[in-house]
């Protein structure tokens, strides 16, 4: 008997066809035929050689590629599994970063790993040169990522070169940002140096400051601000900011003998001692009264206090009443647009006083002080204060 046993092998066999395309097919691997026979017969597919590097393709993306902070991992998708170690070699970085790589378990995710950190306000290009997938087809690709941006300044107070400046703790310099803070670290330089203390509003986006000691009058200060992402080492500060303004000169060491200059000299160096709300400024030194509203100084005015023997009381005092038209018994005087400075009447602000009969003092005593202890104002200034000022509004009398 015939021995087919040879034959039953070969027609029960597994066979596969591979063809590589030659230099003249630039390099390309294609499958041209891929197929089971039994017997005699075929079951396959068949790819063209055109075909092949449709179907194995391979697609490139980044997962996430804005707002990168400095130590976040870069996420390279593929939409074919690669070859690991061919691929990371034909990755080029620019600007240069050294990096680290690994895979996720299908080889299709590529993770990229700051082996010390990304730079803010970067744009970092990556390009793949013939990287290749498992199924041996190739891709040349560009991407690119752009990391976190630095926080901008979109308010500075006082405005850069403000003259004049004045700061306190209720009224203290503020930097306010497009961006809440909460991932950088910030440092101040100023010049003439200050020890700053400061303080972030609620959402994080505005910084108060000011010096723990009263700043120098009459000053120039310039300010450099610089920031760092908590990720960045801790001598990578960077500079984002500089502004200058110059502080309020110091009060005259006397006042001017011309009364309208003296007013002037008030008007510029007469500083808000209360900012909330309305109140009135009477300095014993210069003669002069001035008005504020909310730390803002609405006007000066002449006075004439009491004289050295019956002197005006310094202190702090509030308006306790008022009369358009007051009467003193004790003086025998008309004391018009009266506003009691004590509840008891013994001292007030009123206008220019006047005798019965009409005679009103004249407005030379202005600027002298003259009085028995009330603050006299002029014709129209008293009234204006009058009608500004109401009752319970603080006074402060000073030198």
């Amino acid at each position: 008997m015939k021995n087919n046993k040879p034959e039953r092998e070969k027609s029960r066999s597994l066979i596969f066809s591979f063809m590589f395309i030659s230099q003249k097919l630039k390099h390309k691997i294609h499958f041209i035929l891929a197929g089971i026979i039994f017997g005699g017969g075929v079951l396959g597919i068949v790819y063209s050689v055109y075909a092949y590097p449709k179907v194995f393709s391979v697609e490139t993306k980044i997962l996430k590629n804005t707002q990168i902070a400095p130590k976040e991992i870069i996420k390279i998708e593929f939409s074919q599994p690669m070859l690991s170690e061919e691929t990371e070699k034909s990755l080029r970085i620019s600007p240069e970063a050294e990096v680290d790589f690994f895979w996720s378990y299908d080889k299709r995710i590529l993770f990229v790993k700051p082996l010390s950190y990304w730079k803010l306000d970067e744009t970092y290009y990556l390009y793949f040169n013939r990287a290749r997938s498992l199924m041996l087809t190739e891709t040349s690709v560009d991407l690119f990522f752009k990391t976190l941006t630095y926080p901008k300044v979109l308010e500075f107070y006082p405005a850069v070169g403000s003259r004049e400046v004045l700061l306190d703790i209720e009224d203290p310099m503020r930097i306010t940002f497009d961006k809440e803070l909460s991932f950088f670290k910030i440092k101040f330089v100023i010049k003439p140096f200050e020890d700053l203390a400061y303080k972030f509003d609620e959402e994080k986006r505005t910084i108060f400051l000011i010096s723990k000691k009263e700043m120098q009058r009459g000053e120039k200060y310039e300010i450099k601000v610089y920031l760092r992402h908590q990720d960045e080492p801790k001598e990578n500060f960077t500079l984002i900011y500089e502004a200058f303004f110059e502080t309020l000169p110091p009060p005259p060491p006397t006042w001017d003998q011309d009364k309208n200059l003296r007013l002037e000299q008030a008007r510029k160096f007469t500083v808000a001692q209360i900012k909330d709300g309305k109140y009135i400024d009477i300095n014993l030194t210069s003669q002069i009264m001035t008005i504020f509203e909310n730390g803002k100084l609405l006007e000066a005015f002449l006075i004439s206090s009491g004289k050295a023997s019956m002197p005006t009381p310094e202190g702090k005092f509030s308006v306790s009443n008022k009369s358009p038209r007051a009467w003193s018994k004790k003086y025998g005087l008309f004391m018009p647009f009266w506003m009691a400075v004590v509840p008891s009447g013994q001292f007030g602000i009123h206008e220019l006083p006047e005798w019965p009969g009409g005679y009103k003092e004249g407005q030379s005593h202005l600027g002298i002080p003259v009085s028995h202890g009330c603050i006299r104002l002029g014709v129209g200034s008293a009234e204006k204060v009058y009608n500004w000022a109401e009752i319970g509004t603080p006074i402060i009398i000073h030198k």
